[in-house]
């Protein structure tokens, strides 16, 4: 399975899980959100925060906007979509912050306006949104860029994910099973599939989790799945919606501690006798050395 460098953190099966917290739209249009989250993140462990960002006009048909939908921000779903994107002034804070706190950061960029946007800010990555995996002039302009591709798989057959691969190459490639409900249910997950895409695709494989819960992210690292992402939120109450699929500042934590825990325990797979058990030898064993059964 291939390696993808992601700035100064190699992500594949041999190094440590790379966790990255998606905050994507859960700042609600807020930039004190947007920092409160990051905040969290660093203090978590987390190696990234990730955003989203789309060219609102670009992505929505102008019907879509005009549908009625009350909001915070007005009365139309186009007042939504609009209020939730940051613009120039508050990715620059958010450049300036996660440097500040010396966290990673990157986007899923929903259209080539906005792969455009996000690149002024040098991103060590960009992330490929499970509903643009079929927009081919999508994954051809954000591979353009040269960045490695981070592919979430969620609502795609085997078929159309072997598609969007050849589009992309293997070359820096990481793909992302995930179960692309709101928030998802653990009989929705499939977490088998990740050692099938493991040798399907022969990449470094992650898991895009949108379930309530921890020990099924934590399962997909024993598993293989060398990238984890989850939502974050400050309340899974908060108006918006994707809180509710979301984790909260303890359970980042409790993740990336679980996760943490759980390679240590994976060890080399090399069965030894640990010094730890030689007392434990002398105290319980009443016969010492080989001992061959003869049929």
């Amino acid at each position: 399975m291939g390696e993808v460098k992601i700035e100064n953190r190699i992500v594949g099966e041999r190094y440590s899980c790379y966790v990255v917290a998606e905050i994507g739209i859960n700042h609600n249009g807020d930039i004190d959100i947007a920092k409160k989250l990051i905040d969290i993140a660093a203090s978590a462990g987390c190696d990234a925060v990730k955003f989203q960002k789309r060219t609102v006009e670009v992505v929505y048909t102008k019907e879509e906007l005009a549908r009625p939908r009350e909001s915070p921000f007005g009365q139309t779903n186009g007042d939504l979509k609009r209020g939730l994107e940051f613009g120039l002034e508050q990715y620059r804070i958010i450049d300036a912050y996660c440097r500040d706190k010396g966290i990673v950061w990157f986007a899923s960029c929903w259209d080539e306006e906005s792969v455009d946007f996000i690149e002024q800010f040098h991103p060590p990555a960009y992330k490929i949104a499970s509903a643009c995996l079929t927009d081919d002039d999508l994954l051809i302009y954000t591979r353009a860029k040269g960045k490695p591709i981070i592919l979430s798989t969620g609502m795609s057959s085997l078929d159309q994910i072997d598609y969007a691969v050849k589009i992309l190459g293997k070359e820096n490639l990481i793909i992302l099973h995930s179960s692309s409900t709101y928030p998802a249910h653990y009989e929705e997950l499939n977490l088998r599939l990740i050692p099938v895409l493991q040798h399907q695709f022969a990449v470094p494989i992650g898991y895009s989790g949108h379930e309530t819960g921890i020990p099924s992210s934590v399962a997909a690292v024993a598993l293989g799945a060398c990238m984890i992402e989850r939502h974050l939120t400050l309340d899974r109450a908060m108006w918006g919606s994707d809180h509710a699929a979301s984790l909260e500042p303890n359970g980042i934590t409790r993740l990336v501690r679980d996760i943490r825990l759980v390679e240590t325990s994976l060890g080399d797979g090399v069965k030894r006798v640990l010094d730890r058990e030689l007392p434990i030898i002398q105290k319980l064993r009443r016969i010492h050395g080989p001992r061959v059964r003869v049929l």
